[in-house]
């Protein structure tokens, strides 16, 4: 038997851990034979002297196989089970547009989904805007959907991954969150447990990510493709921006309303939206091509565009709403429900557009109830931004920066102080960012 301590010990002074040590570690994760203050330890030292490449990809296996792991073999699927996951942004709606796209390709997409971590959405959250929409859902269940629909976001089952959950629960408590193995690891041993045949990583970097730089974010990505290449999940990782809100919408309704549009094809001259739409066509032709549904990232691109254009992927989507308990036909009657209050916030004087504080536009969505400030906490969906001008745009004294939509005036009034704050009026427009700042694992 393996002691505890002198794992942590093991770790904390910087050699390199077994392959039965690291997985002595996950079982303790699992069986309780390590205590918090054990797990809280070994995070720590995994903080400080890190995890090579061989080291992260036991870890992630281990915490992949310590639970449920989706075999989607038997099911007969016409084409290949692929995903996409990101590391969180303001007004990041991708999923809800790229899942049914995807499908609309020729992919089979089981997306399990989290909730809101911070000033960052979720996209479970954005779902249950839809009346009825069922996240948990029995394997059984979520075959049948991806059958009919091709695609289905959903839920972790507490059989997924329970290493990582209470690993996760932990590192939240012992200031460990940033530990770059850890990360990796969590993300990948659930996309692994999902039975995933390939996986394209969406990786923020700006002031409304989790890293504020593209230098700080690619480490991040390049572990990404490396340890999921050496745990058998061919993955391509995009560092992309998050120096602004993306899309027009931050709020779990407004955010599903604002993907329908892009589902429909609606208001395509916005280049709000199009900056969006074009993320969500780069993210996809970039799965298709790991998925070998088409040869080269051009032709994915042009097919992904056609498949959104002529509203197969709306078609998808529809499918897969209706097969989770939404509406019906959510074109005809989705349901979402509206703020009682909105608000416009008024431009103090004409000029443009600065950049966004991101992040300060994703703490007002929280602040109005939109997002958890506790574990727990219940999420209204129908608060939020709406109507966000984006950076470099021009403005007049008076017209609105965004629309607050609110539970309450009380609410609101601050949510407009805090929108006016984060959102400059200049002279200058600010220089230009780049959407996709780097491929990596092509």
């Amino acid at each position: 038997m393996m002691l505890p301590a002198e794992v942590i010990r093991r770790q904390r002074s910087g050699q390199a851990l077994s392959a039965d040590e690291i997985r002595a570690f996950v079982r303790g994760l699992v069986d309780g034979s390590w205590s918090d203050a054990q797990v809280g330890a070994m995070a720590m030292a995994v903080l400080w002297r890190g995890l090579d490449t061989a080291g992260t990809v036991t870890l992630t296996e281990a915490m992949t196989h310590s639970g449920a792991v989706l075999d989607w073999s038997a099911e007969g699927f016409a084409g290949p089970v692929l995903d996409k996951h990101s590391t969180g942004g303001v007004g990041d709606k991708v999923s809800l547009v790229l899942a049914p796209l995807l499908a609309a390709c020729g992919a089979v997409v089981p997306m399990i989904s989290g909730r809101g971590l911070g000033h960052t959405g979720g996209t479970l959250d954005k779902l249950e805007a839809l009346p009825g929409y069922t996240v948990d859902v029995p394997r059984q269940r979520l075959a049948t959907v991806l059958h009919a629909a091709g695609c289905a976001i959903v839920g972790a089952s507490a059989a997924v991954a329970p290493a990582d959950r209470r690993l996760y629960a932990i590192r939240d408590v012992t200031a460990t969150v940033e530990s770059l193995p850890l990360i990796v690891a969590s993300i990948l041993s659930k996309k692994r447990a999902a039975g995933l045949q390939a996986l394209v990583m969406d990786v923020k970097c700006g002031n409304g990510a989790f890293c504020p730089t593209a230098a700080e974010a690619m480490p991040l990505a390049q572990a990404l493709v490396d340890v999921a290449g050496g745990a058998g999940l061919p993955t391509v990782a995009l560092v992309t921006d998050m120096d602004a809100v993306l899309g027009r919408s931050a709020g779990n309704a407004l955010e599903v309303a604002e993907a329908m549009v892009l589902l429909r094809g609606e208001r395509r001259d916005d280049p709000a939206l199009s900056r969006l739409r074009d993320l969500c066509l780069a993210l996809a032709a970039e799965a298709l091509v790991l998925g070998g549904l088409v040869p080269d990232v051009g032709a994915a691109q042009a097919l992904a565009a056609a498949r959104l254009a002529e509203g197969h992927a709306a078609e998808r989507f529809a499918f897969m709403v209706a097969g989770l308990g939404g509406p019906a036909d959510v074109w005809q009657e989705a349901g979402l429900p509206v703020a009682p209050v909105r608000c416009p916030v008024p431009a103090a004087r004409d000029g443009v557009i600065g950049r966004h504080d991101t992040r300060a536009l994703g703490l007002a969505v929280v602040a109005l109830g939109g997002g958890r400030q506790r574990p727990g906490d219940a999420v209204d969906p129908r608060v939020g931004l709406a109507d966000v001008r984006a950076p470099g745009e021009a403005v007049r004294a008076g017209e609105p920066l965004a629309w607050v939509h609110a539970a309450d005036a009380r609410s609101a009034e601050a949510a407009m102080t805090a929108v006016a704050a984060a959102m400059p009026v200049q002279d200058a427009a600010p220089p230009a960012s780049a959407l996709v700042q780097a491929v990596l694992g092509r």
